[in-house]
């Protein structure tokens, strides 16, 4: 099993569960409430080991999950969250080999979280307009290892994406509506669109503006996370709710030809039906579910 090295980040979780997380250096200390740790007393420790402060109070030592390290990126803006960042990688089919633009870059927590699934072999390009926004995000990127994978840009979108092709794009930014034709014209044809937006006025004119784009096969979607209490003599619900952060909009970039028909068939919806849900795969194509 490997042992926790110079330049590891690491976990250490207090015996009351509070959390730090530290990249490993001969010689440094960590200062916690439970007093102070030093890095030479974690270095060559296994996940799982147990390690003390300065006053005896125990801390144990685990690999961070990468839940943990975006959620404990510094931020100075509302982020994206974990709960919502799985299934936009999974909508976005986010994969190493993705090339994806976002903007705005706002802390850097989504730019990580992409850059750390299209890599080996894809990238990111991030835009944002604030200097210090992308200053922010390019140290978190940068504290995980990932900057390598990321091209960060000061530029405002409406002057349109400097790449073409790209195989999905992702908007956070306050009027998302505005730059969607800015948003076709960098996506390579069926590729994936998503965005993120807190409130309903938004979402209805983010529809509105998807029906007037090269874009089909709309979905919003609201995730809520209710975590539970893990005491086996009273499991129950916490009293904090991760309830609304935001809403996902997800479409598809229409190949030209049918761009134009299918507009006009979004301006004029036959039926306001549910979304049927997804049929599974025949047996004919030799595909199990369990490998789906």
């Amino acid at each position: 099993m490997r042992t926790a090295q110079p330049g590891d980040l690491v976990l250490l979780v207090s015996s009351d569960h509070k959390r730090f997380i530290v990249r490993l250096a001969p010689g440094d200390d960590l200062h916690t409430h439970r007093g102070v740790v030093a890095h030479d007393q974690i270095l060559g420790q296994i996940p799982g080991a147990s390690v003390s402060s300065h006053i005896g109070a125990r801390f144990t030592l685990l690999r961070p999950s990468w839940n943990e390290l975006l959620m404990t990126l510094p931020r100075a803006t509302q982020i994206v969250y974990p709960k919502d960042i799985g299934l936009l990688l999974l909508r976005l089919s986010i994969a190493p080999g993705t090339r994806v633009i976002e903007a705005g870059s706002g802390s850097g927590v989504l730019t990580t979280a992409l850059a750390r699934y299209v890599t080996p072999g894809g990238h990111v390009y991030s835009y944002d307009v604030r200097p210090d926004m992308l200053e922010r995000a390019r140290a978190n990127v940068a504290r995980v290892g990932l900057e390598d994978a990321v091209t960060f840009s000061q530029r405002s979108i409406e002057a349109g994406f400097q790449e073409t092709d790209v195989d999905a794009l992702f908007l956070d930014v306050r009027e998302p509506w505005l730059y969607l034709g800015q948003a076709a014209a960098a996506m390579a044809e069926g590729s994936f669109f998503g965005a993120i937006v807190p409130t309903v006025n938004q979402v209805v004119d983010l529809v509105a503006g998807l029906a007037r784009q090269p874009f089909t096969d709309v979905d919003i979607i609201e995730l809520l996370e209710r975590r539970y209490k893990a005491v086996p003599q009273r499991v129950r619900p916490l009293d904090r709710l991760t309830a609304h952060t935001g809403f996902l909009l997800f479409a598809r970039r229409l190949s030209a030809p049918y761009a134009m028909g299918d507009r006009a068939r979004a301006a004029r919806p036959e039926d306001d039906e549910d979304t049927p849900a997804l049929e599974p795969l025949p047996d004919s194509l030799g595909v199990s579910q369990a490998t789906v």
